[in-house]
Order: C-alpha cells, then sequence, then structure tokens
C-alpha cells in the first residue's frame, strides 16, 4: 500500500527541533508494515531531516495566495505522480476540502489539539463535513474526541468513523538503581504551562530538600519567566532523544499545564522511563498513564505538597516509578500496529495478501477476435490471460472489438454503447480487482471514471503492442491512443522503451512480447528444416489478406535480400502476391524453416519488436534482429544474432546456414532463455507487481 502522510506547514520534521507531531510520525512509520512505501511530506527549512521518507515541499511565498493552499496544490502534484491508496493528514482540518477534491482514494485525518481550536473544525458545519467526506478520523485521546463531538447530534452514530489512538513512547529497560534525585520539566516554559507555577514550587523543594535538584528543558521567546536556585538547571531545548536518555535517571516529573492538553506526551515519556509522574487535570492528560498523581486542585501551593510528599515517602514513590513502568504499552510498534490495522480496513483486502497468493479478480479488456473462429488465436492477449491463470487469478475476459462488431445499429451506430455497458454490468457483476486494458481504445474516460467512483481502490493499466517513438510509423497516432487514459492509468506496459516517447508517462514500463509454453510448442533446431529463413507480414491482421495498392518499405529490404542471396532456401508471406498465413497454417510453415527473419515496420525503435519475436524464438528458430532495438540488453549473441545492415544480415545468413552445429546451438539457447525470462506468466506477473505495487519474488531482467 502507498501511503502519503501531510504535516502541517512549517512542522519541522528535523532531528534538532522535531515537534510532537513530527515525533510521532516518524516513530510509527519506522515501526509499519507499510514503511517501504509510506511518503512523509512537510515543509522546514532545517536540515538533518528525521527520516529518508520525507519530502520537503518549498513554497515561493506570494503575498496574493494563501501560503496554506500552496502548501497543499504542490503536495497534490506529487500526489499525482505516486497516487498513492491513502493520504493521511496530521492536525490541518481545513486541508481536507482541497485534497478531496482532487484525490479519489481513502483519507485519514489525525488530531493532535482540541478540534474546536482549529481552523476547519470549529464549528457543527465544518466538523460534519469532515465526517461525511473522510473515511477514518483518528483523535490522540478520548478527550479530543469528545470535544469533536460537543453539540452534534447522533454521536454513537456518528462516532463510528473515529478512533482513539495514542500517542507512543520506545520501550527500554529501566535500573532503578541509577534513580538520582531529580526532578524535571519538559516542555514550553509558559504559563499556559504551568511552568510559572512550577518555578514557585520548585524554589521551595529546592531549599527544603537541598539533596535534590531540577532540570528544565524547553524554551519560550514570547513569555519571560525567571526561577534561580543553585539546584535548578536551565537546558534550553533538546531533541528528544536527549531527554529520554535524561527521563531513566529522574526519580519525579512534572507535567502541570494550565491549558487543556489534548493528551501529553511527556507524561507518557516520563512513566516509560520509569518516573512518578504529577499531573494536572486537564485535557487527555490522565490517559497517558494510569498511575499518576493528578492535581484536581492547581496552584503552587498544591504541586509542592504533591512533589513534597513523594519525596518524604520514598516507598511510594519506588511503587509509583515501578507501576509507571510497568503499566507502560503504548510502545511505538504498538500504536503502529493499532494504525496499521486501521489502514488494512479501509483499503480492500486484495491489496495486503497478493504475496500470500490470494487470488485477484481481474477484469481483462482486449481483443480476443472471436469473430475469427481460431484464426487470430495466438495473440498476446490469450498469452498474458494464460499467464494471469497460472499465477493463481480469476479473469474475466471481454473482447471488446467482438461487443462491437455484434451490436452495431441504428441506434448505436458504432456499437460502443453496448460495450459500455456491457462493461459496467460486467464491473457489476465480478467486482473485479482490477481492469486491464489492451488496445481498448474505444471504451470512454467517462466508463472508467464510473467504475472508479464504485470502487476507489481498483486498479487500472494498460498494455500496448505498437511502435512507439518518432521514428515509429503511425507514431502521432499510437502516442495519442495510450496517453488519452493516462490519468485514470496505475500503470501502463508498452512493448517499446518508454524512453522513446516524447512526452513521459508516469508509471509507464516496458514489456517483452511474451512466449507461451502451450503456444510456442515447436523445437525446430531438432529438426532437417525444408527451408532456410522464414519471413511473415501482414497488410491488416484483421483483413487476413493482401490489400491492393497497400505497400510495405520491408518488401524492398526483403526483396534485395533474396536477391543477394540465391543460395538460401527463403519461405516469405505476406508479400510478392503470396498471401498471409494464420492459426495452425502459420505454425505448419514455420516449422518448416532453421532461421527466422524478426524484422518490424519502420527504422529500429529502442526494444521494440512486433509479437512475432516470441513465435519465431520460441518455436526453436534461430532468430535474427536488428541490432537498433538494442535487445542486447537483455539477450546475448549466444541465444540470438544481432545484424547491423543488410550486407551484415546477408554474411550472417550465409554463415549459419553452413554452420550447422552453431546455428542449432544458438537456436537451442535462444528457446530456452525465451520461455525461462519472458513467458507470460513472468510477464504477467510484472504486469500486476506494478499496478498493485507489490515486491514479486520473481526477477525481471528487463525491468531496470
Amino acid at each position: 500500500m502507498k501511503i502519503s502522510i501531510l504535516l502541517p506547514y512549517k512542522e519541522n520534521f528535523a532531528k534538532n527541533y522535531a515537534g510532537a507531531v513530527s515525533l510521532f510520525v516518524n516513530d510509527i512509520t519506522k515501526e509499519s508494515n507499510f514503511k517501504d512505501t509510506t511518503y512523509i511530506f512537510g515543509n522546514t527549512s532545517l536540515k538533518d531531516k528525521l527520516s529518508k521518507n520525507y519530502i520537503n515541499i518549498n513554497i515561493k511565498k506570494n503575498v496574493f495566495r494563501s501560503t496554506s493552499k500552496q502548501y497543499v496544490n504542490s503536495f497534490l502534484e506529487y500526489e499525482k505522480k505516486i497516487n498513492s491508496d491513502l493520504i493521511e493528514v496530521h492536525n490541518r482540518p481545513n486541508y481536507i476540502r482541497a485534497i478531496k477534491k482532487s484525490f479519489k482514494n481513502k483519507i485519514i485525518l489525525y488530531f493532535h489539539n482540541d478540534p474546536l481550536s482549529m481552523n476547519g473544525s470549529k464549528n457543527i458545519d465544518e466538523r460534519i463535513f469532515l465526517l461525511n467526506n473522510i473515511d477514518k478520523i483518528i483523535f490522540n485521546s478520548n478527550w479530543s474526541k469528545n470535544r469533536f463531538f460537543v453539540n452534534l447530534p447522533n454521536k454513537k452514530l456518528l462516532s463510528q468513523k473515529t478512533s482513539v489512538c495514542f500517542q507512543s513512547a520506545s520501550s527500554t529497560k529501566i535500573n532503578f538503581k541509577n534513580k538520582r534525585k531529580i526532578i524535571s520539566f519538559v516542555g514550553k516554559l509558559n504559563s499556559a504551562k504551568g511552568y510559572d507555577l512550577f518555578g514557585d514550587a520548585i524554589i521551595k523543594i529546592l531549599n527544603k530538600h537541598s539533596d535534590w535538584e531540577a532540570r528544565v528543558f524547553g524554551d519560550e521567546p514570547r513569555e519571560k519567566l525567571f526561577f534561580q536556585h543553585k539546584n535548578l538547571k536551565l537546558f534550553g531545548f533538546k531533541n528528544n532523544d536527549y531527554i529520554l536518555n535524561t527521563l531513566k535517571k529522574v526519580s519525579i516529573s512534572v507535567v502541570c499545564s494550565r491549558w487543556e492538553e489534548p493528551f501529553g506526551r511527556t507524561s507518557l515519556e516520563a512513566a516509560s522511563r520509569g518516573s512518578a509522574v504529577i499531573i494536572s487535570n486537564k485535557g487527555g492528560l490522565p490517559e497517558t498513564t494510569p498511575n499518576a498523581i493528578i492535581l484536581e486542585s492547581l496552584n503552587s501551593n498544591t504541586l509542592f505538597k504533591a512533589i513534597d510528599g513523594l519525596i518524604r515517602n520514598k516507598k511510594n514513590l519506588i511503587n509509583l516509578q515501578k507501576a509507571n513502568y510497568q503499566n507502560f504499552k503504548y510502545t511505538h510498534k504498538f500504536v503502529s500496529n493499532i494504525i496499521d490495522t486501521i489502514r488494512k480496513q479501509l483499503i480492500p483486502y486484495i491489496l495486503f495478501n497478493i504475496k500470500k497468493n490470494k487470488p485477484l479478480k481481474l477484469l481483462h479488456i482486449t481483443n480476443f477476435n472471436d469473430r475469427f473462429n481460431g484464426r487470430l488465436h495466438y495473440n498476446t492477449g490469450r498469452r498474458l490471460n494464460n499467464g494471469f491463470i497460472r499465477l493463481g487469478h480469476n479473469v474475466l475476459n471481454i473482447s471488446d472489438r467482438d461487443v462491437i462488431n455484434k451490436n452495431k445499429n441504428i441506434s448505436d451506430f458504432s456499437g460502443k454503447k453496448a460495450l459500455q455497458k456491457t462493461i459496467l454490468d460486467s464491473y457489476d457483476n465480478f467486482k473485479a480487482d482490477a481492469l486491464i486494458l489492451g488496445h481498448a481504445d474505444a471504451i470512454t474516460l467517462e466508463t472508467l471514471d464510473y467504475i472508479k467512483s464504485k470502487n476507489n481502490n481498483i486498479k487500472i493499466c494498460q498494455w500496448f503492442l505498437d511502435p512507439l517513438g518518432k521514428y515509429g510509423p503511425d507514431y502521432i497516432k499510437n502516442t495519442k491512443r495510450i496517453g488519452d487514459k493516462q490519468s485514470l492509468m496505475d500503470a501502463t506496459f508498452l512493448t517499446s522503451d518508454p524512453s522513446v516517447l516524447s512526452k513521459k508517462i508516469e508509471n509507464s514500463h516496458f514489456i517483452p512480447n511474451p512466449c507461451d509454453r502451450s503456444f510456442e510448442v515447436l523445437e525446430n533446431y531438432n529438426n532437417n528444416c525444408e527451408y532456410d529463413v522464414f519471413f511473415a507480414m501482414s497488410h491488416g491482421v484483421h483483413r487476413g489478406s493482401l490489400k491492393k495498392g497497400k505497400f510495405d518499405d520491408r518488401e524492398i529490404f526483403i526483396n534485395k535480400l533474396i536477391k543477394k542471396n540465391r543460395d538460401i532456401n527463403f519461405d516469405i508471406y505476406g508479400m510478392n502476391d503470396v498471401q498471409p498465413i494464420w492459426g495452425d497454417n502459420f505454425l505448419n510453415k514455420i516449422s518448416k524453416s532453421s532461421m527466422g527473419l524478426n524484422l518490424s515496420r519502420g527504422r529500429p525503435i529502442k526494444y521494440y519488436s512486433s509479437d512475432r519475436i516470441a513465435q519465431l524464438i520460441g518455436n526453436g528458430l534461430l532468430t535474427f534482429v536488428d541490432s537498433g532495438t538494442f535487445f542486447k540488453d537483455f539477450l546475448t549473441k549466444d541465444q540470438i544474432v544481432f545484424y547491423d545492415d543488410l550486407n551484415d544480415l546477408n554474411y550472417k545468413l550465409n554463415k549459419y546456414k553452413k554452420d550447422e552445429k552453431d546455428r542449432k546451438r544458438i537456436a537451442q539457447n535462444g528457446k530456452k532463455i525465451y520461455l525461462e525470462k519472458f513467458n507470460s506468466t513472468l510477464v504477467a506477473d510484472f504486469i500486476l507487481s506494478k499496478t498493485f505495487d507489490y515486491k514479486s519474488k520473481n526477477n525481471f531482467i528487463w525491468d531496470k
């Protein structure tokens, strides 16, 4: 699962000045099952970030535009590329409207503060909007949750979309013999945090108990509160690791806030380190530990009495320390598991169980050529189908061109309306986990968008076999065909290298033309063949015969080759008035040649070949391919023969005609490697792994 986490603008996700939200996100992400596919977005000028998962959003300030809007819009630009399954927004309910407009998948909102104090959740209408438009709202305390539901009707019903998940702290072993006579205060040094009360009380404590000391960690540039004593040490702001290490030695920790603390991370961390904790009865502070001393009446006198009582009653002090430590359970791992469980509940199970061989339901839409009664049975769509099924998945096919062909009428002249209905009805009945499109040009964006609206988590990908790049025939038309639906694609798969595209397509990948062990059954290297070289082409697969006036530039190349090689026995189809061949007749003809020429239309394009290459090399013919295709990136000269031009091809055809032993050796190697590394099951697995973003156990030698 891909997760994008959006921090509040200017939240410092940095080691030396991290806030509570940053610490929480970083600690939980490290323990998450999805840590490798989680992206954390924020904005900070500080260096030395907490995690490699972090992406900093740089904003150029514009006095005429809201900084928050710029921040969210910049995040959404990143999100278009990542296409996450889930967005998690921390502590900024006012970001939700903009995100909801652009993002159709699941959204979680985390509250770390009082919801009634925050823009986007102050009034009833805003909170109702959040409940209706967010998939889950997570509060850091029951107090925060109760605040959210103030004056809201139907609280029980509406609260079903919410959960409480406390903050966390790391776990560590504590040796209570190392505890020292130290009292700590951690936080902003202001009256809201009760630092004035602590200062008054601690001076009296240190005067009465001269063998004790107080350590204060924090700063506050906006409010100046000064207290001095020889045993009072002010450390200023320190990073969280420093604080946690110090708390191991602290005996008493004080968190005496005046304001309604939504939770109180400081109290939780002190308890995790075996400190006796004194807290005010404010907000969510009482939820941080069940063994704290709670000040019902908050003033410097009651605080003094609480500290003094613990110092004078050493047995009670030690009991409270050990109780806090033993009852602490909110470790990073514990809380991370809670959040991961919520994530799994929101996203369909199949996204998480695909590694466990759970079957996917795949709706595969391409031209299966049913109307040609087997003449075009040996096609890539059927090869991929075989691969999906061998992987254990449940595949429902729709042959789009056949549906169109059968349903043309006066009210649906093109037959495309019937196709949209067939797809929508099939989806409703089948509830596919993914749509896989192959050259399915007639499917409308409206149809795909409608399916997406019914299931935000459905995956949609497309594969495309025709040549691309500026040197390819019909490249403008072909580029448009794959680009038309790109906005709704999770992945695109091409038999040309994506680098040849004039405009980059996100999450696009090269796939080889797959072979299939049930289709490529010949072993021509074991036969004494009647012909030397096989070559076949057609003027149109669906037409099935030569078309008058149609010309292919390959005819010039082939005729020159024939003219140069009177001693080589060619078997040529689809030109010179010889009709193209199909189906089983194709297999019969190909079985009679020892070598095959893989020649595509136009100039060579990186990695491009028609699906003919799978039939040639997969059936054990020594296969020749133009070196300009760069197939040498994954095949060697011991598996296939590369030629540079007509003269080079002429030389090598004659060489291998004479050298029977080497010809058969290379042909056998070629079939073996192609069936082993480029088979339909591997290509199908590659398609699913990129579409669903899981790591396959297979190695794809074409994937760079």
